[in-house]
């Protein structure tokens, strides 16, 4: 149902893909949803047949839901590009329905309405060209397509009539149809053809129709402002169910409640690996064949490993599956690891990878049951795909996992995660909150419980709550048990504050008399009065080190430490076990606020933001290298070039700031006709011998071809 991880030590600005988009699919849309939660979908039966030359589709949909409260109209949200034509009950009695496109709904009177605890089914005619995001339920973002080489039907597309996105566990059964030549893949137990070359004799027994006109006596349904007053309008008659020519047809059944509405089809090449009783494939165009191998081989590796933390997923079946580059960095859903293309290349993102595939337990098995729960999904998957970093290359690379998460945690502290379901589901706001503050709460917990204690709670929970919607309550209740006692200080912290605190250590060394060493006499200050939590104290020595854990309570804590060897240096917390701010950490959440606010269009905010950042720290070469950004997106390429070459003589933080900028400086040369200057600054890009994000590949390209500029979008 959900962006992309850059390696470990990596800048603050390849976290922005992370933040905002690998939780696009499990965010709900940018309108606002229903004030309240009115039904329960238990079960679809869903028609469906993909047109890619004409970028339509035609379905039917069979949805079985539960009332919550009485009903006497039934709410569903439903891609604004699908055109419903008929909606009929369970008797096959034409109902009216009403299309309101402010919030991509759709509301079907119920003549004889529906009692509280009561199910009905209702069946859904409809069709639209899906080809475009410009009535993506996300704002800008592409989430279904209908096309040659990669069709998508992503959940988050709402590309049937549902309820309650993310949250809502259904069961589903899709008939699928689609040219022969398609791969068709999606979630559950699969009949049907393989696909197969064209051949006109072969024929799709459940397909509808492929339509070569629009039906004259099937209007769409009017929208509020259109009709005045909500009122309903009928549609003529239903498609009709044919068999197709040149297509074929397969059914997926998921029968456990969870979210198996993303569909994948294309000109597929096939790459099979059953090592260790796996069933996993990889899908790719065929221009990524050579990368399918090795990224058969990661998956399967990181499912082995989170079998080992949380025991073994609800299916032992994984399709890692290629998706376009024009929709979401990556996507999931049972049995679907989707990445995007850009992603899929010789140098394999297992980071990425790691995250999607950890949503087979933390959204597939276990789902929040509240947006106020959300993090319980996303954190977690962010947090397992850190445990994985360290298992893969060691505590170095964790901690830079840890300083990335520790910065998306505070970019934003205005809601707490106790109440983050009031943000939009899509917001920086709230893609920060439950995802990063979410994985460093569990970082802490970690801390707080101790490995042993910590991984045991973790599979406990993932196993006591399998396939079930669950609460913060929920997860503290397995932790205290576990524990051994209760963790309500823990919990109401981090999770109903927002708040971190900015420890200072003022201390006095004594010389202890006949030899014995040294005694320091010290005091932690911070400005929580509330706050309480175990930190860490390091002492380095003219010999050993010494670490000593001090019980941190209130706004001072006095501590003492004993060492034989002088003390040369003390350091809170200096495994960064607590989420804490910091000057350097003020630095890096105003960039990623920038960031963010460039990828919504606003460079006016996003350079205050990034000033702001120049003001803590005048030397920073992360922040001039943004500021630089944004002038040449603007194409004021003097302010640009000046901003590359005071990010060269800044902190050197984080390192590929250094060849990126002499690459950037390149361009600027080759736009502006100085192509002698700008060869030079590629050559010292080679020298930094950096190719983060594949930097020496682009300087050698630019060094064979000059930087012809990008030509300005057309209005």
């Amino acid at each position: 149902m959900q962006f992309a991880r850059r390696s470990a030590g990596r800048a603050v600005g390849f976290l922005l893909l992370t933040l905002t988009c690998l939780l696009a699919l499990q965010a709900t849309p940018a309108f606002a949803a229903p004030e309240k939660i009115r039904l329960h979908v238990d079960d679809y039966v869903i028609d469906a047949q993909l047109q890619p030359l004409s970028h339509k589709l035609t379905a039917r949909a069979k949805v079985k839901f539960t009332a919550l409260e009485d009903l006497a109209t039934a709410t569903f949200e439903l891609n604004n590009a699908l055109r419903v034509t008929h909606v009929s009950d369970d008797q096959g009695k034409e109902l009216q329905a009403e299309r309101v496109s402010q919030d991509s709904t759709v509301r079907v009177a119920l003549p004889a309405g529906l009692s509280k605890g009561s199910s009905a089914t209702l069946t859904f005619d409809y069709e639209g060209t899906l080809q475009s995001a410009d009535d993506s339920p996300v704002q800008g973002l592409k989430l279904a397509y209908i096309g040659n080489d990669i069709s998508y039907l992503l959940y988050a597309s709402r590309w049937f009539p549902m309820s309650n996105y993310g949250i809502n566990r259904f069961t589903a059964t899709m008939n699928i149809t689609a040219p022969q030549d398609f791969e068709i893949i999606g979630s559950g137990k699969f009949s049907g053809t393989a696909a197969t070359p064209s051949s006109p004799s072969s024929t799709a027994p459940t397909a509808i129709e492929e339509q070569k006109e629009e039906p004259a006596a099937a209007p769409a349904l009017k929208t509020r402002k259109q009709l005045g007053n909500p009122r309903a309008v009928r549609a003529a008659k239903e498609p009709a169910i044919k068999n197709a020519t040149g297509m074929h047809t397969v059914t997926y059944t998921w029968d456990k409640p969870s979210f198996p509405g993303t569909i994948i089809a294309g000109k597929f090449v096939k790459t099979v690996s059953s090592e260790g009783g796996l069933n996993l494939t990889v899908y790719t165009l065929p221009d990524k064949k050579a990368f399918a191998q090795e990224y058969a081989a990661t998956a399967t590796k990181e499912l082995f490993f989170d079998i080992t933390l949380f025991a073994p997923p609800v299916s032992s079946t994984l399709n890692v599956v290629e998706l376009p580059d024009d929709t979401v960095p990556a996507a999931w859903a049972p049995e679907i690891a989707a990445l995007a293309g850009r992603n899929i290349s010789q140098k394999t993102n297992y980071r990425l990878l790691a995250n999607t595939i950890a949503h087979q337990w933390w959204g597939v098995e276990i789902s929040p049951a509240s947006k106020n729960d959300w993090w319980l999904n996303d954190g977690f998957a962010r947090y397992t795909e850190a445990l994985y970093i360290e298992h893969l290359v060691g505590r170095a690379g964790f901690d830079e996992a840890v300083k990335d998460m520790s910065v998306g945690a505070l970019a934003y502290q205005t809601v707490p995660l106790s109440s983050v379901g009031t943000l939009d589901t899509f917001s920086p706001e709230f893609q920060s909150v439950v995802t990063d503050k979410g994985a460093m709460i569990l970082h802490m917990l970690r801390f707080v419980l101790g490995d042993s204690k910590f991984n045991t709670a973790m599979r406990t929970f993932a196993q006591q709550y399998s396939l079930k919607p669950v609460t913060v309550d929920d997860f503290k209740a397995v932790c205290e048990k576990i524990h051994g006692d209760q963790l309500t200080w823990f919990f109401s912290q981090w999770v109903d504050s927002t708040s971190a605190p900015e420890f200072k250590d003022k201390y006095t060394v004594f010389r202890m008399g006949n030899g014995k060493g040294f005694r320091i006499v010290g005091e932690i200050s911070q400005d929580l009065d509330l706050f309480r939590m175990p930190v860490e104290v390091k002492v380095d020595t003219d010999g050993k080190t010494e670490m000593k854990q001090i019980d941190v309570v209130g706004t001072n804590s006095p501590y003492a430490i004993e060492t034989f060897g002088k003390p040369r240096r003390i350091t809170i917390d200096p495994n960064d076990y607590v989420l804490k701010n910091s000057s350097d950490i003020q630095i890096r959440t105003a960039i990623l606020r920038g960031q963010a606010l460039i990828q919504q269009g606003d460079l006016a905010e996003a350079l205050k933001q990034f000033q702001s950042a120049l003001a803590i720290s005048k030397n920073s070469s992360l922040a001039h290298y943004r500021i630089a950004e944004v002038f040449y997106l603007q194409r004021n390429y003097q302010a640009a070039a000046n901003e590359y070459r005071d990010s060269l003589n800044g902190d050197g933080e984080p390192r590929w700031t250094e060849v990126w900028a002499y690459i950037q400086l390149g361009k600027i040369f080759d736009i502006t006709g100085q192509r002698e200057r700008a060869v030079n600054s590629y050559r010292q890009a080679l020298q930094t011998n950096d190719n983060t994000q594949s930097a020496l590949d682009e300087a050698r390209k630019y060094l064979n071809k000059p930087y012809e500029r990008e030509k300005q979008p057309t209005q």
